[in-house]
């Protein structure tokens, strides 16, 4: 009985492919894009959880000024001293690297080409922290480190931007007033998700960025960064970094903090659920096209048992129950719906993994997500098909027989 529903259902829809096509265009929509929305968002979540973990999963982030709210900071912004990164790593159990590390947005130059791009002062382990690998050449060593030499490690946009295909080792690159010999070249990182360039960038000695970009009198730090030994928990981590800060910046008992440690965790779960956030506010505006879908069907199906009332009288005259003309008016609405569901999961895979490229984020297919549309599809099928279904059900047979179709 039911297979002999599903010919008659795919008979009718054959009947008028065009408007069986435009009855299902709403679900089609509104599947592609949930799947879609929901696909590329959960992309573009994994790709933060990524970047952040490349830079190393137990690295702590002391700035100057207290944070809060949305991460402004309040207080006096009291700069740090390179001594306090040296306190930090004698005096702290569990500690793996820590970089001072001073920035300052300067032009580079190399013949007749110019760019922008962050000059960054700092030490070795500031490659140890972010993670950094040398693709040509070396780090600074500790007399170019000591002495405040004029060498720089430079990254790959910056290569691109100033050398092109040209070998940049051994060259002199001008910063502001300086010039400064290129001894290596970092393996490219990306973007970040936030659209922040991690190759832009210019190491120098963090003594060199003191004495030619800051001035001999500014010998200040901007961030501390550091890095935790594996097995050390960061919240251990934070708690002695904070002891200690407090005592080098003689604060008082009750003072308020005029520093933030901040734990690369800590913004990895707010970025993520901000990408979470979005993916859900956009999928749902998306399923809504799906109840549009749904009421596109209720009326072509009520259009369908105004065109169909004497094959309905026919078929209740001859024995047919109420529940037999339901279930087959039901049955094609869920045909229609589900058709329109798969139609939907198809185009969405396309577009979905179209859309991942060209945002460069990670392409997952999700079985569940995918799943979950089509069975909706299905759903919104019975619900908007049961009062056609009804109606047709409830038609009184000598007056079906009756009507001029």
């Amino acid at each position: 009985m039911l297979w002999s529903m599903l010919k008659v259902a795919i008979r009718e829809i054959r009947r008028n492919v065009m408007r069986s096509f435009l009855t299902i265009l709403g679900i089609v929509i509104g599947v592609a894009a949930v799947i879609t929305m929901v696909t590329v968002g959960r992309g573009a979540t994994e790709q933060v959880r990524q970047q952040i973990a490349s830079m190393g999963s137990n690295v702590l982030i002391i700035t100057q000024g207290k944070r809060f709210g949305h991460g402004q900071p309040f207080g006096a912004n009291i700069p740090f001293k390179e001594a306090d990164a040296e306190a930090i790593k004698r005096d702290i159990a569990g500690i793996a690297a820590v970089a001072p590390v001073s920035s300052q947005t300067l032009t580079a130059v190399y013949g007749n080409q110019n760019w922008t791009t962050q000059v960054t002062g700092t030490t070795n382990d500031y490659f140890v922290v972010t993670n950094r690998k040398i693709k040509q050449g070396r780090l600074f060593d500790e007399s170019e480190l000591r002495s405040g030499a004029s060498v720089c490690i430079i990254g790959e946009t910056v290569r691109k931007m100033l050398f092109g295909a040209q070998n940049a080792l051994g060259e002199s690159v001008r910063l502001q007033k300086f010039s400064c010999e290129v001894i290596g070249i970092l393996e490219a990182k990306g973007q970040t998700a936030t659209g922040i360039d991690q190759d832009d960038f210019v190491a120098i000695p963090l003594r060199t960025f003191h004495r030619r970009v800051a001035g001999k009198v500014n010998q200040n730090v901007g961030t501390i960064m550091v890095s935790l030994q594996d097995g050390v928990p960061t919240e251990k981590g934070q708690e002695s970094i904070t002891i200690l800060m407090r005592e080098r910046r003689h604060l008082r008992p009750g003072d308020e903090d005029n520093f933030s440690v901040i734990d690369m965790r800590e913004i990895t779960k707010m970025l993520t659920s901000t990408t979470e956030l979005l993916t859900t506010l956009l999928g749902s505006v998306a399923a809504v096209s799906l109840l549009v879908g749904g009421v596109g069907i209720m009326n072509i199906m009520l259009v369908s048992v105004t065109e169909r009332t004497r094959e309905i009288g026919l078929r209740l005259a001859i024995g047919a129950t109420e529940e037999e003309v339901l279930l087959q008016f039901l049955t094609e609405a869920v045909v229609l719906s589900a058709l329109g569901g798969i139609i939907g999961i198809i185009i969405a895979i396309g577009a979905s993994y179209a859309l991942t490229n060209m945002m460069k984020v990670p392409y997952h297919f999700q079985p569940g997500i995918n799943l979950l549309a089509f069975l909706f599809s299905a759903a919104i099928g019975i619900i908007f098909g049961y009062v056609p279904a009804r109606r047709a059900a409830q038609l009184d047979p000598i007056e079906a027989l009756r009507h001029e179709g």
